[in-house]
Formats: C-alpha cells, sequence, structure tokens
C-alpha cells in the first residue's frame, strides 16, 4: 500500500507538473533586473522581452531593483513563488562571489535554479594618461618600483571591478591602494583627472575616455582577445598567463520552478539570441551574446563560486 500511494503520488507530481507547463505562461511575467534602468543588464531585459512576449503570447513587466550591488533584486527573486512568472537576470557578483564577502539571505545555487547565460564581457585594464606605461608589463614593473604610491578606483566594494584589482595585486606582488567609488560613472571620472591612476572596468565604461585621451586601455581580462576590441591583448598574453576575469550575466527563475517551464524559456531565449537584431543591440552595449543550455549555465556558477571563494580567502578581499 505504502507503494501504491508513493507511486501515486508521483504520478500526480508529474501530472501537475506537465499541466502547469502547458498552462504557462498564464499571465504577465515579472521581468527583475538586478541594476538600475539604462545598465547593460536592462538592456538585455527589454531587448529580450520585446521578442518573448511575441513568443510566449504574454507580457512582460521589466522592474528594475538596484542597490547593494545586486543582491536586494536577487534575493527577492529567490524567495518569489517559483511558477515561471517571476524571472530575473543577475550578474557574477550576487551569483558568484559576494556570498564569499557577506552574509546573504539567499543561496544562490540552492535557492536559484539557472535558465541561461545571456552574455559576458571582460574589464578593460586602463590607466591615466600621464601614467608612464604603454603596456601591461611595463605597468608591473612601474608598480613594483612606486609601491603604495598609485591608486586604483573600483566601481564599488565587493564588485568584479575590485575583486578583479585585487587578483591582479596578488598575481603581480604589487601594491596598490584602492579607492571604492559608488558606481561606474564616478569610477571612470576619477581616473581620467588623475583622482586615481589605475581601474578595472567594462569596456562601454572606459572607452569615452579612452576616445578622449584621458585614459589609455592596456589589456582586457578575458582569456581570448574580446570580439568587440580586438586591438587589445590580454592580460594573459602580455606577461600573467592563465589570468582571466570575465564579467557575465544570466536569466535565472526561483528554485522548484517547474523543469517545463526552464526547458520552454532556455528554448526561446536561445532562439532570440540569435536574432541579428538582438545581437547588434547586445554588441552595441558591449555585450558579446552567449546563450546555451540551463546545465552549462549551473556549471559556470558554480566554477565561479569556486574560483572566487579561494581568491577572496587569498587575498583577504573585504566590502569595507
Amino acid at each position: 500500500m505504502k507503494m501504491r500511494a508513493l507511486l501515486a503520488g508521483m504520478v500526480l507530481s508529474l501530472w501537475t507538473s506537465v499541466a502547469m507547463a502547458d498552462a504557462w505562461p498564464a499571465k504577465t511575467i515579472r521581468f527583475v533586473v538586478a541594476a538600475p534602468a539604462g545598465s547593460s543588464l536592462d538592456v538585455i531585459a527589454r531587448t529580450l522581452s520585446e521578442k518573448l512576449k511575441d513568443r510566449l503570447g504574454q507580457s512582460f513587466v521589466v522592474e528594475n531593483i538596484p542597490g547593494a550591488s545586486g543582491t536586494i533584486a536577487t534575493g527577492q527573486v529567490a524567495r518569489a513563488t517559483p511558477d515561471g512568472h517571476t524571472i530575473l537576470i543577475s550578474f557574477n557578483g550576487p551569483l558568484a562571489f559576494t556570498q564569499f564577502l557577506t552574509k546573504l539571505n539567499y543561496d544562490p545555487q540552492r535557492d536559484l535554479a539557472p535558465v541561461i547565460l545571456t552574455s559576458s564581457q571582460p574589464n578593460v585594464l586602463a590607466v591615466n594618461a600621464n601614467v608612464p606605461v604603454n603596456n601591461v608589463r611595463e605597468l608591473i614593473d612601474h608598480l613594483k618600483k612606486n609601491p603604495g604610491r598609485m591608486n586604483y578606483a573600483s566601481v564599488g566594494n565587493g564588485s568584479s571591478s575590485h575583486l578583479t584589482a585585487e587578483l591582479f595585486k596578488s598575481e603581480t606582488g604589487t601594491f596598490i591602494v584602492h579607492i571604492p567609488y559608488n558606481g561606474a560613472p564616478p569610477a571612470a571620472l576619477s581616473l581620467a583627472s588623475g583622482d586615481t591612476q589605475l581601474l578595472f572596468t567594462i569596456p562601454t565604461v572606459i572607452n569615452p575616455q579612452v576616445k578622449a585621451g584621458r585614459v589609455k586601455a592596456l589589456a582586457v581580462t578575458s582569456a581570448k582577445r574580446f570580439p568587440l576590441l580586438p586591438e587589445l591583448p590580454t592580460v594573459a598574453e602580455s606577461g600573467l598567463p592563465g589570468f582571466e576575469s570575465i564579467a557575465w550575466n544570466g536569466i535565472l527563475v526561483p528554485a522548484g520552478t517547474p523543469p517545463e517551464v526552464i526547458e520552454r524559456l532556455n528554448r526561446e531565449i536561445n532562439a532570440a539570441l540569435q536574432l541579428p537584431d538582438v545581437r547588434t543591440r547586445l554588441s552595441n552595449a558591449g555585450l558579446e551574446v552567449a546563450g546555451g543550455s540551463a546545465d552549462a549555465f549551473r556549471s559556470l556558477m558554480a566554477s565561479e563560486a569556486k574560483k572566487w571563494s579561494e581568491i577572496i580567502a587569498k587575498t583577504g578581499a573585504k566590502l569595507d
């Protein structure tokens, strides 16, 4: 009898899941963005919403919830009803390494189900135009000759910008003073004005200052050259083999969302990401389109969490 009841329960659960997937989406989908309006994440969310509303036959409401380095929005979705009507676009901080810098009210790998990696981009290593170096090797030599005399800006404590610089310091055995800023624009402005001398940040933030001649871009932090900036070498090929630090974004849903819904979302978003106008729009925002399976995204989150937990422990990086 117990076995029969167990089997009956399993059948009912499977039937309920399939029925829910068939009925989905039954109402407007809330698309939460862990960043402010106008950000690269916002561009992705609004671009995909335009395509998905037709493919899924349902409207979307994009809701920007910035703050606390993306953890407010990410935590809200982690606690949302897992019915497929709340989805999230977040990034590597709240999903891979902030958990090792502060206590969170959610567990990224336990409380969220990955759907798809949407895009990635490297940080650019840039210096103020008056710093007397023109490549990474010259920069390392200059830093070693002037320990503690240069400041590096970051877009905020615990950001990819901050941790990439700490990784660079650790790998090169150099000492640079950290000056955190509240966001990318003031960090880039500090570099351009000479208040700080070095910055790791995404290409779209620093490119205007490079074009204006106030800043020199030396390298990108991806393992391979970035297709949108092919003229820039990687840090790895410039004297630090194996150096890699990328910023990535992805779409997730609350854990417990029916797998059929996740599979449908993954399939439709993959298709949307291949559309020429979508690829152009994201490229113009400085993003390299990704895509792929939910399992691949899950593996990336796990491997990045492991990597950055070790780096944070090694460097002693802190939020304050």
